[in-house]
């Protein structure tokens, strides 16, 4: 008796070390399978990235929103995050006029069909009221996600400011 007793957590180990191993090999497996993006589709993404910098420059917010998944999430700076390619549009139509954009990409990655890009940006917005118009710089961060047209649209959109924000109101 003392013998089987002593066979059981023998048998156990063997066999929970059996499973981890084979459980090693499938996630070798899964990792093989997934790819780098290829030269195809990071120049994919930079095409993307080059209409929307065109849609945007020419505030065509619905050719801008067009680029975003239907339930694509925008994280704008100082602002609650809007969830939604409707509400993505109704955002853009909100904002102030633009006279410059631009946005420099530093880095495209990703894997099967999702990529990230990393970038930044500078901007100049004339604010209606404003005294004169504002200049920013900035960065940004999206996740793009491939489509069966092989298209690749936004799914997160996150970007904020350089610029220090402005000092409180003084108390009176």
């Amino acid at each position: 008796m003392k013998k089987l007793l002593m066979i059981i957590p023998l048998v156990l180990l063997l066999c929970f070390t059996f499973g981890c191993q084979q459980g090693e090999e499938a996630a070798e497996e899964a990792t093989a399978e997934v790819t780098a993006l290829s030269d195809e589709n990071v120049a994919a993404n930079k095409s993307s990235l080059d209409a929307y910098v065109q849609a945007v420059r020419t505030e065509d917010w619905t050719a801008v929103a067009a680029l975003y998944t239907e339930d694509a999430v925008l994280m704008p700076p100082n602002q609650p995050i809007v969830q939604d390619r409707e509400a993505i549009l109704t955002w853009l139509e909100a904002y102030p006029t633009l006279t410059e954009f631009n946005l420099t990409v530093m880095k495209i990655d990703g894997c099967g069909d999702l990529a990230f890009l990393v970038g930044t940006v500078s901007m100049t917005i004339a604010p209606e009221g404003a005294p004169e118009p504002i200049q920013d710089t900035g960065k940004f961060i999206e996740i793009r996600r491939k489509q069966e047209d092989g298209s690749w649209l936004i799914a997160v959109d996150m970007f904020n400011s350089d610029l220090p924000l402005p000092p409180p109101p003084e108390k009176e």
